[in-house]
């Protein structure tokens, strides 16, 4: 436990902001799961679309620091190979 005063704002902000980063990644990592979804159905406009939803919030996230910057273009990359292989 936190015993100085420092310690404990610390630990306040801490949960804050582990709050903010929980509620990021689920939001993109449900985001990302549309565009699965989308690709697994082999419907491309859908996969179109909610790869478009889904790319922003990927990098908005490793601005934020909760995907390294690499990740989030390596998944990005990734996905928008397979909805260009679906729309073939």
């Amino acid at each position: 436990m936190a015993n100085t005063s420092s310690a404990k704002k610390a630990v306040r902000k801490i949960e804050r902001r582990t709050a903010v980063n929980r509620a990021r990644r689920s939001q993109m990592r449900t985001y990302v799961r549309k565009v699965e979804e989308a690709i697994a159905s082999g419907d491309a406009t859908a996969a179109t679309a909610a790869l478009a939803d889904a790319e922003p919030l990927m990098m908005r996230a490793s601005q934020k620091g909760i995907l390294h910057k690499n990740t989030a273009s390596r998944k990005i990359s990734r996905l928008t190979t397979r909805v260009k292989a679906l729309a073939k």
